[in-house]
């Protein structure tokens, strides 16, 4: 079967902060913020250990070669950054899932309570998506089932990863219809049930899923085998 197993990227992508409010619940999401300082390099800005015992002139020529360029026109980076970190704290959505992908990637940077530099940081990266998922995003509920059946930043559990895609494919999101179809066919998280599967994948393939197309052809190949 083929699953989708990358992180769905969403069109407007910027940056952010920490995870706001607590919303506790049993799931480990909600532990990222102990994990992590509460703390981010602006996008605008060098992190400090790449910048440590330079000179302003060594600074500003690491800037030029690694940094996203602006122009005059337009908001910098940094203030994109400051855009998205309000809407995320206000409770949007969408940006506290762009903000969630941008942790997972690494495009946001994030220190452990003791300094140390993270590669990126999927637990805070499942803060976020919690926090969108929570309010019925289906960008965020895919995002965070696969963190779930990856086992990424949160305990690996895919009876969790199936109940997030299945309320993210109920929204006609195409990806988790087709990963909910693998899920039932393999019977990980699930009890095994292939007309399940098939029904998922048809809806996928139905908007042009290649991987539930391909999902499709191997199924029929083998009852006709049969």
């Amino acid at each position: 079967m083929k699953v989708r197993t990358a992180l769905l990227l969403a069109a407007s992508l910027i940056v952010a902060s920490g995870c706001g409010e607590d919303t506790s619940s049993n799931n480990t999401v909600t532990d990222s913020s102990s994990q992590t300082m509460n703390e981010v390099t602006r996008v605008d800005e060098l992190p400090a250990f790449l910048s440590e015992g330079m000179t302003a002139e060594e600074i500003a020529e690491l800037k030029e070669q690694i940094l996203p360029g602006n122009t005059d026109e337009g908001p910098t980076p940094g203030e994109k950054f400051q855009t998205l970190l309000a809407k995320a704290k206000d409770g949007d959505p969408e940006a506290q899932t762009n903000l969630g992908v941008m942790y997972y990637t690494g495009e946001a940077v994030s220190k452990t309570v003791t300094g140390h530099v993270l590669d990126n940081d999927p637990e805070l990266a499942a803060g976020w998506f919690y926090r969108a998922a929570e309010q019925g995003y289906a960008d965020a509920q895919f995002n965070l089932g696969l963190l779930y059946a990856n086992g990424e930043g949160v305990p690996q559990d895919m009876a969790e990863a199936v109940e997030l895609f299945k309320k993210a494919a109920e929204q006609g999101h195409v990806d988790a219809q087709n990963n909910l179809g693998a899920l039932y066919f393999t019977g990980e998280g699930v009890d095994r049930d292939e007309q399940k599967a098939i029904e998922w994948f048809e809806k996928a393939a139905a908007q042009g899923n290649e991987e539930a197309i391909a999902n499709l052809k191997a199924i029929r190949a083998a009852q006709q085998a049969q």
